[in-house]
């Protein structure tokens, strides 16, 4: 059976934010009955990377996510700036939050954190070759701290479910089996 797209009838905005927009939508499903009040969250779209040392260590950020109330580990990433590539802003994303720079960057895979009521899409990349070339520049509400791990570590935090950051979870999957073909 063929799957076919519902069609938005109508379409009202209730917030319009940097950081995200809210829009409630009337849709008509594929059987012909009308959804109303159907919201969607409009986000910029995303870049974070596997970013590896030249010593073969992934870099990760630990900070604080107010809406789930943790500390988190995760890979480096970040907002595409209207306007900017996606590897441009991992490049950018990765020299501000951790103050590296990468011989190599590599589009590993492109995930929607959620589909079903997010528009957005996330660009993982596999960076390497990854050494210190200046300071941390974060942006005025970023608090973090840069740490190495190696490979098998990185493992192990994902076996003992350490990591709990969906997207980065998939991200470092993605960077693994190609570190592996390496």
């Amino acid at each position: 059976m063929e799957i076919l797209k519902w069609q938005k009838l109508a379409s009202k905005y209730l917030v319009r934010e940097r950081w995200a927009t809210l829009r409630v939508d009337t849709c008509k499903l594929q059987n012909g009955s009308i959804k109303d009040d159907y919201y969607v969250l409009e986000y910029p779209n995303w870049v974070n990377a596997v970013a590896l040392t030249k010593e073969n260590k992934i870099i990760m950020v630990r900070q604080y996510r107010f809406a789930a109330d943790i500390i988190s580990l995760e890979i480096p990433g970040g907002v595409i700036d209207d306007g900017e590539e996606p590897e441009t802003a991992i490049a950018r994303e990765l020299q501000e939050e951790t103050g590296y720079s990468f011989e190599s960057c590599e589009l590993i895979a492109t995930l929607y954190p959620n589909p079903a009521t997010a528009t957005n899409k996330t660009f993982t990349y596999l960076m390497k070759g990854g050494v210190k070339t200046h300071d941390q520049h974060l942006d005025e509400h970023e608090i973090l701290n840069v740490e190495e791990y190696t490979i098998e570590e990185i493992n192990q935090l994902l076996k003992d479910n350490k990591i709990d950051q969906a997207l980065h979870v998939a991200g470092l999957h993605y960077g693994l089996m190609h570190c592996k073909k390496a």
